[in-house]
């Protein structure tokens, strides 16, 4: 078992050293006890990324009821605790990082669907979805190229998806316009944290 002195450094090293301060210094403090508590009920990294994979569907068929925003949570929560837990349990895989990027990319085509159920056209939710892999792809390839260090953080990253989606459920149960404005905005941020990529991978390719 890991002491958390070991879970930290190994946490680090996998994200190019990155330091371990502020919220993620309290993020690996919660994921450390998940990763107790789940090595004690036996559950492993990829039952956390299917759970978080149901929770997503979930979101989606729920996406007219408040449970939707229960489940997005709970979605976002597995898919952020399930690589720590890895850590935890010394169960790192190339197998792993595979499945939670594959169920990543699906969990969040479930959580836009949600959007299409509460109003927002197809077309959009859809541009939305496709403009995030792109993203998400084109960061996957610079590592396929042994760009190791990523180099930028976008203003439209995974956990910002997620509270779009979360401002938007909640904007639309309390019946506040703005929806579709929203999502327009947020398509604009989308796009432009894909140009920051492409660009980043362009300085380095070159």
């Amino acid at each position: 078992m890991l002491s958390k002195q070991e879970f930290t450094q190994t946490w680090s090293s996998l994200h190019n050293d990155a330091p371990v301060v502020g919220a993620v210094a309290w993020w690996l403090k919660i994921s450390y006890r998940f990763g107790l508590v789940a090595t004690l009920l036996r559950i492993s990294p990829n039952v956390l990324t299917l759970l978080g994979l149901l929770a997503a569907a979930a979101t989606a068929f729920t996406a007219t009821t408040w449970w939707a925003v229960f489940f997005l949570v709970l979605s976002l929560f597995c898919d952020g605790i399930d690589g720590s837990v890895a850590i935890f349990q010394q169960r790192q895989s190339a197998w792993g990082a595979t499945l939670d990027s594959v169920v990543d990319r699906i969990s969040e085509a479930f959580w836009l669907y949600a959007l299409y159920v509460i109003g927002v056209p197809a077309w959009l939710v859809i541009t939305l979805w496709c403009v995030a892999s792109f993203q998400e792809y084109a960061r996957a390839k610079l590592v396929s190229l042994d760009v190791t260090d990523i180099g930028v953080v976008t203003p439209a990253e995974r956990p910002v998806r997620a509270s779009f989606l979360f401002i938007t459920l909640i904007m639309w149960q309390l019946n506040l316009p703005g929806v579709f404005a929203l999502s327009v905005a947020f398509l604009v941020i989308q796009i432009s944290g894909f140009l920051m990529v492409v660009r980043y991978a362009r300085s380095q390719l070159h």
